[in-house]
């Protein structure tokens, strides 16, 4: 099974580009969507989370409240080590139980942090949505109506333009509209699909 990964930095359109694999028949499993899955009420790391940090980082319907929980591991790093060791191997065994479950000719796994964590590993080949700085930044403005300190102070939490084009396999550069995005995405699909076939 060929999977391949996906990734690029905020405001760089991985959404878009893997909604367009996706109406291309190809399985996209979600990093992010993984550990919002392992923190589900009844499940055993949202009991643990609760058990270490208290029930105020529990909603009232018992779901987990990120936003008190990200307040406390960002201003403690020790914190959001502990909650880290508890996740991280639990959004793999996620990640890995939907890859396997896949249909599709090859696998696509969509993470912003691929390249920072282990999830890399679990691919075969890495496809990068890259764009300008600046169009990254106006674009993020624009959707989550925030300013431009706050952008570039995510931007420079994480891994520079440069060194993420040192370690992908390939590169869609998506600084012109939609219809060009679906285009490019659709001629690595034609590229993934005979990678696929290969023994």
């Amino acid at each position: 099974m060929l999977v391949v990964g996906v990734t690029g930095g905020i405001g760089s359109g991985k959404t878009a580009a893997t909604d367009h694999f996706q109406s291309l028949g190809i399985t996209i499993v979600d990093a992010d969507l993984a550990s919002r899955v392992i923190m589900e009420p009844g499940r055993e790391a949202l009991l643990k989370v609760e058990e270490h940090f208290g029930s105020h980082v529990i909603n009232s319907d018992g779901s987990l409240d990120r936003r008190a929980l990200r307040e406390i591991v960002f201003n403690h790093p020790e914190e959001r080590r502990w909650l880290e060791q508890l996740t991280h191997p639990l959004i793999a065994q996620e990640i890995i139980s939907q890859i396997q479950a896949s249909q599709s000719p090859y696998t696509i796994l969509a993470s912003p942090l691929l390249l920072e964590s282990s999830q890399s590993q679990m691919t075969q080949r890495i496809l990068l949505i890259d764009v300008p700085e600046e169009l990254q930044i106006a674009r993020t403005i624009n959707r989550d109506n925030t300013d431009e300190a706050g952008v570039k102070a995510i931007m420079k939490a994480q891994m520079s333009r440069e060194e993420r084009h040192k370690r992908v396999d390939d590169i869609i550069v998506n600084d012109k509209d939609l219809d060009h995005l679906h285009q490019e995405v659709e001629a690595m699909h034609q590229t993934y699909l005979k990678l696929a076939q290969q023994p």
